[in-house]
């Protein structure tokens, strides 16, 4: 327990058995499971068998948005705030978030800090409150707020007892955001800021087991860069490890909430498609290679590089129907495209969006394909603004 607990907690003589029960349920809770909104209900269901309000509730801070919004709410009108925000500064729990400072009001009305916010807001039934920070070191989490609380179960022993539950509060939170932090790195590439592709076998695994269950299909881009090597060469490893991350960010703005990118490995990129047929997966490719021809990259660090790649594409379960199968299905039509003009997509069971295609050198110099053939008329073709 944290020393100010220890130091303010005095067991009330006529309740030392329900404290004490408190006490006991809270730290179960703490030490059994490290799931943050179970260990919050316990809290909250605590403190509401303690201090009888008609409404409790723990509101976050969004650093972000530079507000409070509702984690838990529980009790009466607890409906129809959840969907709210509070701007840091205004209210009760908005001026505790932003100053850190505990309020005990038992009458609201006739606190001269927030009887214009009760007036400008006259569908709030507020009348006594009781807000404290949740506080890990100097920064604020967030706050727990009881609105009418039973007025004699508020003595000094229970103000007390506040506090340690906020104490309570602010361990399960930051106890949360470790293990979520520790998961994102454990699944993040750090070159990149793409999931690396450890993630990518553990999301294929749980795509394949959905699809083959439900009979919907997703689909798999492999994408290589071209002659990256030569940035290397030319410019030195930091220069391609930062290369590598814008295009991770491209790669990630590219994508809808349903897909994934992964970066593979050396300068090999994977997107997954989630729920995308061959045709939907086509387009988004074709979307993706076109963003990339248009790119500029590096020019914050005076450079302006352009950068091409091989794609190959396979959709589950058409081109593979197993995880290993349909990895093989992609890396085989990309392997297609590097092995023979680059700068092209290759989709399985298609072949080449663009036979036609020229070979590209990273200096933007492009030498011809000796084994271009006749023009299939079937074939689909990608086109792009550069005519390539």
């Amino acid at each position: 327990m944290p020393s100010r607990a220890r130091s303010m907690v005095t067991i009330h003589e006529g309740r030392p058995m329900l404290e004490l029960r408190v006490f006991h349920d809270v730290a179960r809770a703490l030490t059994s499971t490290l799931e943050l909104e179970s260990v919050l209900h316990t809290i909250m269901e605590q403190m509401a068998n303690f201090f009888g309000p008609e409404t409790w509730s723990l509101m976050m801070v969004d650093d972000a948005r530079k507000d409070l919004y509702y984690a838990i709410s529980v009790g009466a009108n607890a409906q129809a705030t959840k969907n709210s925000r509070i701007p840091l500064g205004a209210g009760v729990a908005g001026w505790v978030a932003r100053e850190g400072t505990p309020l005990i009001i038992p009458d609201v009305a006739s606190d001269s800090r927030f009887s214009g916010f009760l007036r400008d807001n006259p569908d709030i039934n507020l009348h006594s409150i009781a807000c404290v920070p949740i506080r890990s070191g100097d920064k604020i989490l967030g706050i727990i707020q009881l609105i009418n609380y039973t007025l004699d179960r508020l003595t000094d022993n229970a103000i007390s007892f506040l506090y340690v539950l906020s104490d309570y509060a602010a361990i399960a939170i930051q106890n949360a955001r470790s293990v979520a932090l520790i998961h994102e790195l454990s699944i993040t590439d750090d070159c990149s800021g793409l999931f690396n592709a450890r993630h990518l076998y553990r999301l294929l695994d749980e795509a394949v087991l959905a699809c083959g269950d439900s009979g919907k299909c997703f689909s798999l881009l492999f994408l290589d860069l071209d002659h990256f090597k030569q940035v290397n060469d030319t410019h030195g490893h930091l220069v391609g490890s930062a290369l590598l991350g814008e295009v991770g960010a491209m790669l990630q703005s590219c994508l809808t909430e349903k897909d994934s990118a992964f970066r593979y490995g050396g300068d090999e990129f994977v997107v997954l498609f989630g729920g995308a047929d061959k045709q939907t997966a086509i387009q988004a490719t074709q979307s993706i290679y076109a963003r990339l021809h248009d790119a500029r990259f590096l020019e914050s660090q005076g450079l302006s590089l352009q950068l091409r790649a091989s794609f190959g594409l396979a959709t589950f379960p058409e081109d593979g129907n197993s995880v290993h199968s349909i990895i093989r299905s992609a890396d085989d039509m990309m392997y297609d495209v590097k092995n023979s003009t680059r700068d092209n997509i290759a989709v399985a069971q298609r072949g080449m969006l663009n036979p036609f295609k020229s070979l590209w050198s990273f200096d933007g110099s492009v030498r011809e394909n000796q084994e271009e053939k006749k023009k299939d008329p079937n074939l689909p073709v990608a086109r792009h603004e550069d005519g390539k």
